[in-house]
């Protein structure tokens, strides 16, 4: 992998990689915390399905126990207050479409923005992780992939009823993504993550769930730039 050459050797054990890896660990661990929560609360909303989503919601608190013991292995104390905080928007947005019985939008924030935007995290962060937190990241992943394959299929199954909302949906939560990575691209950065592989891998896992759902090309190069100039 080229790329990995032109990284210099990161030091794990560094104050400055450590101060960044408080943060970015927290928003790993609160970020799984916030996804059990909302396959619980879509378990209520989609009953015929709360066997499936419960099993999701499981996963979730695995990721979480694995992302806190990779903070326990370099010593480092996650910042969950800068986490809840980072979250907080969509964690709104969630609530309040729940609140309204909107499946579609709540589907939209957790099924793709949420998986989406932890798939493209960790596809970047594996190559520059230290060992222990490889292999945890690299078995995260493979489960990620699950998560997002259930709100593709159920959208997917009823596109046609559910399309304007998405769109909507779409509207308001896709440019707090791009304010968060702007958020954490300095921290990332520590950790060897550039900011612009980030959206790219974003963009690209975004799109193609988009596609899968049955959006057309052009409707998914408008949806998935929404916000974009933000970055």
């Amino acid at each position: 992998m080229p790329q990995l050459e032109a990284i210099p050797e990161i030091d794990f054990q560094s104050k400055t990689y450590k101060d960044a890896y408080s943060r970015i660990n927290a928003i790993v661990i609160e970020g799984e915390q916030e996804a059990y929560d909302n396959y619980i609360k879509l378990g209520e909303m989609l009953p015929e399905h709360q066997e499936d989503l419960a099993r999701l919601a499981k996963m979730e608190m695995r990721h979480q126990k694995g992302f806190q013991s990779c903070g326990r292995n370099l010593n480092v104390t996650p910042d969950l207050e800068f986490a809840r905080e980072f979250f907080s928007s969509l964690h709104q947005n969630f609530k309040d479409a729940a609140a309204e019985g909107k499946i579609v939008t709540c589907l939209l924030i957790q099924s793709l923005i949420i998986e989406c935007f932890a798939i493209a995290a960790y596809n970047i962060y594996i190559p520059v992780a230290d060992d222990f937190a490889r292999k945890i990241t690299e078995g995260v992943v493979k489960d990620e992939y699950k998560h997002l394959n259930f709100g593709e299929e159920w959208l997917k199954a009823n596109f046609e009823a559910c399309k304007a909302e998405l769109e909507e949906a779409n509207r308001q939560n896709l440019p707090i993504v791009w304010q968060m990575l702007n958020q954490v691209a300095d921290d990332a950065l520590v950790l060897g993550m550039e900011k612009e592989e980030l959206v790219e891998d974003f963009m690209m896992t975004y799109g193609e769930a988009l596609s899968n759902i049955g959006f057309s090309t052009r409707d998914i190069m408008r949806m998935s730039a929404y916000g974009l100039s933000a970055v």
